[in-house]
């Protein structure tokens, strides 16, 4: 989402145009994002108010699919968690409860702000023996006025107080990869992954079995793509450049 269909609330061009043109060859898709802020029904509406006409249920983020993952894993679970309504929301959805006492996990999410005595409970707990899960391991995020502390870096300072590493399911992991397959009932086989950072985007696209196409529109300059051990199958400067892929894909 971020980087590929906009950048800091504005429509990077051709985008609209893209998701549009996916709705009219009726392609499913996903949009991703690893920020668990929001939920879906707000992510339309910022895409929407930024001329980008998405559905809500064609938006998964990391929220949703570590939701997901800890519904199968154990169903029906209790957590304590530091987020907000994106993450929330999504547990309570998939029928866990949010609670202090004894959670069996403890969730670590994306929030505006980060409280000290949301943290230092989260430590005590997972001394305690709760199993440690955060949605992704961003270590920054953007703002006008630059870097922001996101969920990596609030997880390495758990895990540096208690010695416990979390399980994060977010983008690298390729689960969230294969949890939006899954929802879109699509074969990796036959689905390419489009985005803008290359040690989350394409590396997870990659170890999910998916064709993947870089934009230079985003994180990853196109002066560092060579620098990685691995390469994405194409990389073009946006968005734009993708529509033509797409017809040109869907009529051969």
């Amino acid at each position: 989402m971020d980087g590929v269909l906009v950048h800091e609330e504005r429509a990077i061009p051709g985008a609209a145009e893209f998701i549009a043109t996916l709705r009219e060859l009726q392609l499913p898709f996903q949009v991703l994002t690893n920020n668990s802020i929001f939920t879906p029904r707000d992510l339309r509406a910022r895409l929407a108010a930024a001329g980008i006409d998405v559905p809500e249920d064609a938006i998964w983020t990391s929220a949703l699919a570590t939701a997901q993952f800890l519904a199968d894993q154990r169903p029906d679970g209790t957590a304590y968690v530091i987020g907000e309504a994106g993450m929330t929301t999504a547990l309570h959805d998939v029928g866990y409860v949010m609670t202090t006492r004894d959670p069996e996990y403890v969730v670590l999410g994306e929030t505006r702000t980060y409280s000290f005595e949301a943290i230092t409970r989260a430590i005590q707990l997972i001394e305690n023996g709760s199993r440690f899960i955060a949605t992704n391991p961003d270590a920054t995020g953007p703002s006008p006025t630059g870097s922001l502390p996101a969920t990596g870096s609030v997880a390495a300072l758990i895990t540096k107080a208690t010695g416990v590493e979390p399980y994060f399911v977010g983008k690298p992991n390729p689960l969230m990869m294969r949890s939006a397959l899954n929802e879109i009932q699509a074969h990796s086989e036959s689905t390419v992954m489009v985005g803008d950072r290359m040690d989350t985007d394409v590396l997870s696209g990659l170890e999910a079995g998916l064709r993947t196409i870089l934009v230079l529109t985003g994180s990853t300059p196109a002066a560092t793509v060579d620098r990685f051990p691995f390469r994405p199958t194409r990389v073009v400067d946006s968005i734009a450049d993708v529509v033509p892929l797409v017809r040109e894909l869907h009529t051969s």
